[in-house]
């Protein structure tokens, strides 16, 4: 989810199939979504409300309603998901009533507060709630939501979709207000049949409907056989075919446009007794909320962008999704969020663009003005019958088989946690645990691999510094004093131990340890005070710790190479290298000037005599004979000896000096090839087939060169073909141990 993704045009989306085109399509679109989303409104208001008393059940009616009204119009306009239908939702339908259970029992330390009150506190929840969405997007941490962990989410899913089923239970059952329904559940003689005939039936009506057509959404099929079981009821008991002092039945919901205007007024003048403490009071719930709306609403994006081939705006449609939540609370109304059933309906019926989401919210407007008086004969078992099947569906009941693997058991174990915490606490304690779980689960992720991707000792792994045999078979001898290590990820508290074990061994043998930071996301003050001991065990050797590649600008803006010289990590025996290669160059030269006894003369530039590929055939006929066709070149430090792409024909034999080749990979940018010194070669490659030049020869430093042209040499050979054999044959000599070596490094860093 990308706060930049935009939108695929609607023409390149993929339709639904049968879908209708153009206006009538948003139009039945909008016109179908209504039909699912209007029965969850109701059903999730009576979910909140009704723990306040059967009196308060056409207040939830009401409340569920005027939410779907209020984010069906003003969602789809504000946000980054077209199609998106948004409503009254299962988690805002728990978060409120276990919020309004608290407050009516007295559990919050302000004693049993009276339910008119509550539901303006559950106004300012939501409002609350929405202006954290909108903060989220107007920041931009729409893309980071995604990153709570999974089994978090789904925990916290799971403790909704219990509360909200147990909390049904007496409604499907018909049990009395004052018993527990767990002591009702196991005495079937406070069953009443009528009740429960109507909630049968309603479950089975939206488990068969779609067996039976797909024209009509589940949920009003299920409605339509709860109200026909309800109408069978009451032909044989009377007192169901009275509205008045009904328990069975939602109750008259509003009297059209003039007794909307009352509530109105009522809700505006609650709000306007609103303390700062109210605030303090439900901000957890709220923020709780806001966190759980957003997920939702994500969640059902990307499955929407999956099913369109499109792409949402996650932070626009924060924005959206907490605006219409705002609004919705000012009228009284429920929050929510974008809803899976719904959307899908809307494609599958022809809804293309953000209209459709408008003419859903406008459809349930309608509905609420017009048939306001049949809804008050919607049966309340029926609704709880469709709440217990949402309840039942949001579970993931796959999560079981997380516990019969041991890989997965934690992730197991994390969900059950939240759900027991949801169900046995509350809500907002499960936010609490699921917190910190998250941040197991993150610690476990970082350390079940190691940070180190790649450690090698330096008998395998040398510089591109070309050296002479000499100096290669010193490199060789004493290549495991040091160790190179790449490393990865992030060093932190959580896996400074792990780096300490793994690097404990090489610590107490090596004298030059070197760490490659290119790969590192972040570096903790935990982390930095291991190097600082690693430097002091190296330094007991008289030994040094070199960092290669340390990035200057990480993910999140940390300058690493600054906080290293803040926390005091760069001592006297640390050395930090802008690449690997010269990382590896320090330690050999190091070696180099340690092991090989030192020259009592300045350095001589060699002759051609001196050069380890002619002292196999360094005698004065062949030397007089190669002299002949041999020009001399100086080059000053930073000059280009040539070009990649130039044609050309010599070798070069370096008499003094360093000689870097590099691949040119655009305008500013290249690859370290190789580098040679004194007493190697380089440009065989087109000495040798006659091609162009593949790379750049750049002096590093002064340089004097014999340069011998293929032109020259092969005139020379046809007076002495003898000279030409002994020459072809040391060359070809020197470059296959190149290769040799050059394999030996490749397999060496397969196998580390």
């Amino acid at each position: 989810m990308s706060a930049t993704a935009q939108p695929v045009p609607v023409s390149a989306a993929a339709p639904a199939p049968g879908a209708r085109a153009g206006a009538t399509g948003e139009l039945w679109g909008g016109f179908a979504a209504m039909l699912v989303a209007l029965p969850s409104a109701m059903a999730y208001g009576i979910a909140v409300f009704g723990v306040l008393g059967p009196e308060y059940v056409a207040q939830g009616v009401q409340a569920g309603i005027l939410g779907a009204v209020m984010l069906g119009l003003v969602a789809p306009l504000l946000g980054g998901a077209p199609r998106l239908i948004s409503a009254p939702c299962a988690p805002a339908a728990a978060v409120l009533a276990a919020l309004a259970l608290q407050l009516a029992q007295g559990e919050r330390g302000l004693g049993p507060v009276a339910p008119e009150r509550i539901g303006v506190l559950l106004a300012l929840v939501a409002l609350l709630a929405g202006a954290l969405q909108v903060t989220y997007g107007a920041l931009g941490v729409g893309r980071l939501i995604k990153y709570i962990p999974y089994p978090v989410v789904s925990g916290y899913m799971g403790g909704v979709a219990v509360l909200i089923f147990s909390s049904q239970v007496p409604k499907f059952f018909g049990l009395p207000h004052e018993i527990a329904p767990l002591a009702g559940l196991v005495s079937p003689g406070h069953w009443q049949p009528a009740v429960l005939v109507v909630g049968v039936a309603t479950i089975a009506g939206v488990l068969l409907g779609p067996q039976i057509t797909r024209a009509v959404p589940a949920a009003i099929i299920g409605l339509a056989a709860g109200g026909l079981a309800y109408a069978i009821s009451a032909g044989f008991v009377p007192a169901l075919r009275q509205l008045e002092h009904n328990a069975l039945v939602i109750g008259t919901v509003g009297d059209g446009v003039s007794g909307l205007g009352a509530t109105l007024g009522a809700h505006w003048t609650g709000f306007g007794q609103l303390r700062l403490a109210d605030v303090a009071l439900v901000g957890l719930p709220a923020l709780t909320l806001s966190v759980l709306l957003s997920i939702d609403t994500l969640k059902t994006c990307v499955v929407l962008d999956a099913l369109t081939r499109s792409r949402h705006r996650s932070n626009r449609e924060l924005v959206g999704q907490g605006t219409g939540n705002v609004l919705s609370s000012l009228v009284g109304g429920m929050p929510g969020a974008g809803t899976m059933g719904a959307t899908l309906v809307n494609r599958e019926s022809g809804g293309r663009t953000r209209w459709s989401g408008v003419a859903e919210g406008a459809f349930v407007l309608v509905a609420f003005l017009a048939l306001g008086r049949w809804m008050a004969w919607v049966p309340i078992p029926a609704l709880a019958g469709l709440l217990m099947v949402v309840a039942f569906r949001m579970f993931e009941w796959r999560n079981f088989e997380l516990a019969r693997r041991k890989s997965t058991l934690l992730d197991f174990t994390v969900i059950a946690a939240v759900v027991i915490t949801a169900v046995k606490v509350n809500l907002i304690a499960a936010a609490g645990v699921g917190l910190g779980l998250a941040i197991l689960l993150f610690i476990r992720e970082q350390i079940r691999g190691s940070v180190i991707r790649r450690k090698i000792t330096g008998d395998k792994l040398s510089s591109k510094q070309h050296r002479l045999p000499s100096e290669q078979a010193v490199l060789e001898r004493w290549g495991a004093e040091t160790t190179i290590c790449e490393l990865q990820g992030s060093l932190f508290f959580g896996t400074t131990d792990q780096l300490l074990t793994e690097l404990e061994a090489d610590l107490k043998r090596c004298r030059y340890l070197v760490l490659d930071f290119r790969r590192v996301r972040s570096v903790d003050f935990t982390a930095a005070h291991m190097l600082e001991q690693f430097e002091a065990m190296l330094r007991e050797r008289d030994g040094y710790l070199l960092f290669s590649r340390i990035p200057t600008a990480l993910a999140e803006g940390q300058d690493l190479r600054r906080y290293f010289e803040q926390v005091g990590v760069l001592r006297e025996h640390v050395r930090t290298l802008d690449t690997l290669d010269d990382a590896l160059r320090w330690v050999e030269d190091t070696i180099l000037d340690r092991e090989l006894p030192p020259s009592a003369a300045p350095e001589t530039t060699l002759t051609l005599g001196q050069f380890d590929l002619l002292r196999e055939v360094a005698d004065a006929p062949t030397l007089a004979a190669l002299g002949a066709c041999v020009t001399e070149r100086v080059c000053a430090a930073g000059e280009r000896i040539f070009g990649a792409g130039e044609a050309g024909d010599e070798i070069f034999m370096i008499r003094s000096g360093i000689v870097r080749i590099v691949l040119p990979l655009g305008e500013k940018n290249y690859h370290n090839l190789a580098a040679f010194g004194r007493g190697n070669f380089f440009g065989e490659m087109t000495f040798l087939d006659g091609g162009r030049r593949s790379a750049d020869a750049l002096a590093t430093a002064h340089c004097e060169l014999y340069v011998i042209s293929r032109e020259r040499f092969d005139a020379m050979v046809q007076a002495n073909p003898g000279v030409g054999s002994k020459v072809m044959a040391e060359l070809a000599r020197s470059l296959a141990l190149r290769l040799r070596r050059t394999d030996a490094e490749i397999r060496a860093l397969y196998e580390a």
